[in-house]
């Protein structure tokens, strides 16, 4: 007997979107954050004032978050953690190649000539040789730290309170000489190369003399060749080459890591390994070889196929940075006995890579000797006052004073965990990504905290004793190499140093709130988290950047 209405015995299907509603509810929702996003450029920014078609920014806003919205949904359906993540990496990636403007990154110009030099086919060194034209033009209305360079102090007067006051333009890449007057923008430098002006000085091969490293982005810059492109779609092309070698290596990476994958995925989705990644930098394959290595020392078993993937990628990081990485030689010790299946024991296999990297640090040291043609002597970096045998001394003579400058110079960098949102040649500072960045690091803790991601109390013990000798020896090798004698700070640090750090930082963290808070979430959910939370602060991270180079905030020099 049927009840009231009939539905009684009646099973009632829930509803479901259809596939194309769903899509189509998600691009909509997209598009609407770009309008909002680009009305909100136009408004606080001033863009319609300075003289800029409301169209543009819309459309690009626009255009953004609907490819963001089909990534995601496109996404969904990968099941693979590791091909999700590289995805993600790799479209990331490619904003951050394009928010990032010419020749901004660290030492980039250097690296631009060294990758552009491989990519015609020069494997030698010569100091006399020169580059095409638009080279040099590219260099001229690029130059090294564009906000640095463009960097004014002085004192102005305010025109609404008459009264005079100094200003400082340090870490503002748009600059507005008067209330209502011109802003000056990267903008401009775009404009002057691609119309051809001035008259650019002719460049030559830098000071750098390493070949390996930058072959990806030599390699990008080649395919750009072939389609006609110039020097500045020669730079983006080396990029892309960068970005698609750091992609591969993380995917790798994710890959072969069997614990703490969400923890892997955040650092190499965050905004200072992106920007890295892609850029011309041969950090970009550093910070990946960094990443899968601790990714190997995840595994519960390692096999020959393990310590040889391993020694592979501690020896490229030795042959590409050498002497700082050699401590990274050691941790094949970390895994047990009864853990070790390779063939040859763990100290066959340390000796392997501690042999291997020296070899092919000698290699490059005489390979840049031997094919180096014209460039007389070379000046010692950082001047006469650097002497690395003397500060040494001093180092052995002045330990507690050393310690001073050790912790003297953590304090004034906050400890270079408060400057993840750092970019340019340490002059852009994105406050919101260096407030936010230790956050997110903490997200990526506590998405590792599964009784099933423990990594054991002798292998997480090893990592932190080599986190603090790498930390240590990092800053002391930058004080002996960089640093006048004596010196109470040390010179050259930067955050990209210590990304490895933060990682394993994050496996500690997760190891004491998996004790304190009795987790109930699932490796699984968890990994399923790990995307939206690092994919979307990339987006975020890079969104950032584009507009504080491009977009505003605009400093305003108010001037007598």
């Amino acid at each position: 007997m049927s009840g009231r209405n009939g539905t009684e015995g009646r099973r009632i299907a829930p509803t479901v979107w259809p596939k194309a509603a769903r899509w189509a509810f998600v691009l909509a929702a997209c598009a609407l954050l770009g309008v909002v996003l680009s009305y909100y450029w136009r408004v606080f920014y001033g863009l319609d004032a300075r003289g800029i078609p409301p169209l543009w920014p819309t459309a690009l806003c626009v255009g953004l978050g609907v490819a963001a919205g089909i990534a995601v949904l496109a996404l969904r359906r990968v099941k693979d953690f590791a091909v999700r993540g590289a995805v993600c990496i790799l479209l990331c990636g490619i904003l951050f190649a394009f928010a990032n403007p010419p020749l901004q990154t660290p030492d980039e110009t250097e690296h631009y000539l060294r990758t552009y030099a491989i990519s015609m086919g020069r494997l030698d060194f010569d100091a006399e040789r020169g580059y095409p034209e638009d080279v040099s033009r590219l260099l001229g209305a690029f130059p090294g730290a564009w906000v640095n360079a463009h960097t004014s102090a002085g004192l102005g007067v305010d025109p609404d309170t008459k009264e005079e006051q100094p200003y400082d333009t340090a870490g503002y890449a748009l600059k507005q000489y008067g209330k209502d007057g011109r802003v000056e923008s990267i903008a401009d430098s775009f404009a002057q190369y691609l119309a051809g002006e001035g008259d650019a000085a002719p460049v030559t091969e830098p000071i750098s003399f390493l070949i390996l490293p930058f072959v990806p982005g030599a390699l990008g810059m080649a395919i750009a060749r072939l389609f006609g492109l110039g020097a500045l779609g020669c730079l983006y092309g080396g990029r892309l080459g960068n970005l698609v070698a750091y992609t591969l290596l993380c995917w790798l990476g994710l890959r072969c890591a069997k614990k703490a994958r969400p923890a892997f995925l955040c650092l190499m989705l965050l905004p200072m390994s992106l920007y890295m990644g892609a850029s011309l930098s041969y950090d970009a394959t550093l910070l990946a070889c960094y990443y899968l290595m601790l990714a190997l020392l995840t595994r519960p078993r390692w096999t020959t196929r393990t310590a040889a993937l391993y020694a592979a990628a501690c020896i490229f990081a030795n042959g590409t940075k050498p002497y700082l990485n050699l401590l990274w030689v050691v941790l094949p010790l970390l895994p047990a006995k009864r853990e070790w299946k390779a063939k040859g024991s763990r100290p066959v296999w340390v000796g392997i890579c501690a042999a291997g990297s020296l070899a092919l640090t000698f290699l490059v040291e005489q390979y840049g000797v031997l094919m180096r043609h014209n460039y007389g002597t070379i000046a010692r970096q950082g001047g006469a006052a650097v002497n690395g045998g003397e500060q040494l001394v001093f180092i052995l003579s002045h330990p507690l004073r050393y310690l001073a400058v050790l912790l003297g110079t953590l304090y004034e960098n906050d400890g270079f965990f408060g400057q993840l949102g750092l970019f340019g040649w340490k002059d852009l500072p994105v406050a919101f990504l260096s407030l936010t960045g230790p956050l997110v690091l903490l997200g990526a803790a506590l998405l590792c905290t599964p009784r099933t991601e423990a990594l054991g109390r002798r292998r997480l013990g090893g990592l932190g004793l080599f986190a603090a000798l790498y930390g240590i020896g990092a800053m002391t090798a930058m004080y002996i190499t960089y640093t006048p004698v004596g010196m109470v700070r040390i010179v050259g640090l930067q955050t990209r140093y210590f990304l490895p750090l933060w990682l394993l930082l994050v496996l500690g963290v997760a190891a004491l709130a998996r004790r304190v808070l009795a987790p109930r979430l699932t490796a699984a959910r968890a990994e399923a988290l790990a995307l939206p939370l690092c994919g979307g602060y990339a987006l975020v991270g890079a969104a950032l950047l584009f507009q504080h180079y491009f977009i505003g905030p605009v400093y305003t020099v108010y001037l007598k």
